[in-house]
């Protein structure tokens, strides 16, 4: 049995294979105003023509000081709603469902991108079109500006922001939604003893530092309909002593279970610089010790052949797949898996494709 080409069902949507395309950050925003265009839509729809069952769309900021950086997308505003709305009625039209990531970067905002920066990197300053960041102590992230100690009313807002855009991502036809709350940004900076010093309710013992979280958890499935999943990411370690840890994670899963999330996508890292021991599937047994606490999960990190997928799910590591890096070089990664795994009636072509099949494949005895 081929279970990466089952379909998985998440309240009422579902998804029609186990394979996602992870959100990648593009930078690819030009205009600096948050908008997606030309690039979002060859991006994306590529991959929901190559067959992917769900398109999760990049880390998109939920205020203009919540972007990683200034060409990083937004959904703020009635333009990036409608930009987006063309992009989601695509995949949906090659038969993929769509997810939407939100976040706000707090202390790693303000950045110059990874590239077509002259050889400029860290922070941004304002009179280059940066802003002040903020983070849940003035701890700032090695090489970047120390952040402002966010206030009460800055929290506030920040729930209010992930409330809005929410309210976007129904109207412009998303059929998920994922809270970005890992690699270091702002809700995993909360999550993390080593970057939340705090002493008031949003800090202290896991309770406190999961607050965050929990609040706008609460207040984007408030708006967000109940037909739909709420999907959340994580770092499910630092790997670092002293940092957030695997059973932190379990628990956190469990907290985010009764308040209405789905699915849980398990990454790590991100937040300290640290000696991650990157191989094939590294992270694979965060997900599977995640996956205790009761809700499905997505496994990610150097998945790449459809064999290794396959056997993820087979050995109840995962609900799912999150594919990265091998889906920027292979945007129909799916069709190739279904040659290679015996399940080409499972693949999903476009009629223009189909006579470009991959060629089945005789299994090796």
């Amino acid at each position: 049995m081929v279970s990466l080409f089952d379909p998985l069902t998440l309240r009422g949507v579902t998804i029609p294979n186990r394979i996602f395309l992870a959100p990648m950050c593009q930078y690819q925003c030009e205009a600096r105003d948050g908008v997606p265009r030309d690039w979002h839509l060859v991006h994306l729809g590529a991959r929901a023509a190559g067959g992917f069952g769900l398109i999760i769309a990049e880390a998109t900021g939920v205020v203009p000081e919540g972007r990683i950086t200034p060409q990083c997308p937004g959904l703020w505003s009635e333009e990036q709603q409608e930009a987006w709305s063309h992009i989601v009625d695509f995949c949906h039209s090659q038969g993929a469902k769509v997810a939407i990531q939100l976040q706000h970067a707090g202390r790693k905002g303000s950045t110059y991108r990874e590239f077509r920066e002259h050889g400029r990197s860290g922070s941004i300053p304002p009179d280059d079109g940066g802003w002040e960041t903020i983070g849940p102590s003035a701890v700032p992230f090695p090489g970047l500006a120390t952040p402002r100690e966010a206030t009460l009313d800055d929290l506030a807002g920040v729930v209010a922001g992930f409330a809005a855009a929410t309210v976007r991502a129904d109207a412009a036809g998303f059929d998920a939604v994922e809270l970005h709350a890992a690699h270091g940004y702002l809700l995993f900076q909360f999550l993390s003893p080593l970057s939340n010093h705090r002493t008031d309710s949003y800090g202290g013992d896991l309770a406190g530092r999961s607050r965050l979280l929990m609040e706008v958890t609460d207040a984007v499935r408030a708006v967000w309909p109940q037909d739909k999943p709420l999907l959340v990411r994580i770092s499910a370690t630092e790997w670092t002593e002293g940092g957030f840890t695997v059973a932190e994670a379990e628990t956190v899963s469990a907290m985010l279970a009764e308040h209405g999330v789905d699915l849980i996508d398990v990454s790590s890292g991100g937040n300290v610089v640290a000696r991650i021991p990157a191989g094939p599937g590294y992270q694979v047994k965060l997900a599977r010790d995640v996956r205790k606490a009761g809700l499905p999960v997505s496994a990610v990190g150097l998945i790449t052949e459809p064999a290794q997928a396959q056997a993820i799910l087979d050995e109840g590591s995962a609900d799912a797949i999150s594919l990265a890096r091998v889906a920027l070089r292979e945007p129909s990664w799916p069709l190739r898996a279904a040659a290679e795994l015996d399940a080409d009636a499972m693949a999903r072509y476009p009629d223009s494709y189909l006579r470009g099949r991959w060629p089945a494949i005789e299994p090796v005895h």
